[in-house]
Formats: C-alpha cells, sequence, structure tokens
C-alpha cells in the first residue's frame, strides 16, 4: 500500500504547534536576540522556548548565531525557507486582528 502525501500536514508538522508560528512571526523582521524574541512571548516558558527554537533550527526555518562575547549573545533570523512562509504568517495575524473585532 502506498502512502498518501498531505501537503497540508507537512506543513503543519513544521509549524503546527501553538508556539512556532509566535517565533516565526516576529523574526519577519529581521533578526532578534534570544531574551528579546521570548520577551515577544510572554507566555512562553523558557523551556518551550528552548524546546520550539531548537525544532525550529532542525527544520531549517530559522538559524541560530551564537557571537563570542560575555555575556552569550545569541540571535535568531529565518532562513529563506522560513521566510518563505511570510504571506501565511502575515494572513494569520490580519485574520486574528479582524476576529478580535467582534
Amino acid at each position: 500500500m502506498s502512502k498518501i502525501y498531505c501537503p497540508l500536514n507537512y506543513t503543519m508538522k513544521l509549524i503546527g504547534t501553538k508556539w512556532k508560528p509566535l517565533v516565526l512571526f516576529h523574526l519577519l523582521e529581521g533578526p532578534v536576540r534570544s531574551g528579546e524574541l521570548q520577551h515577544k512571548i510572554p507566555e512562553i516558558s523558557n523551556k518551550m522556548f528552548t524546546q520550539t527554537v531548537r525544532e525550529l533550527e532542525k527544520d531549517e526555518l530559522i538559524t541560530r548565531k551564537v557571537y563570542p562575547v560575555v555575556p552569550p549573545k545569541v540571535e535568531y533570523e529565518l532562513t529563506k525557507k522560513g521566510r518563505s512562509l511570510e504571506s501565511i504568517l502575515r494572513s494569520l495575524d490580519l485574520w486574528g486582528k479582524e476576529m478580535s473585532a467582534f
């Protein structure tokens, strides 16, 4: 029996958690330091933030750059693959704005 391929299933595996779309959305404007990115999502715990960015990095949607300074400076940035989600993320943001007006 052949496996049925579902593009939406693939997409949801990459970005279909509570936190991934938020992290990706906040990176649309460019590189963001780790602490600043986490501050933009106040409800996320340290553990979930770390797990989320690691998964996004593993899936090649973001990159992590560590600067050799004290204290450590870490920045996250969208990859080309991550940036390709921009229209989807902006559409979700717009939909949320429109629905919150009800």
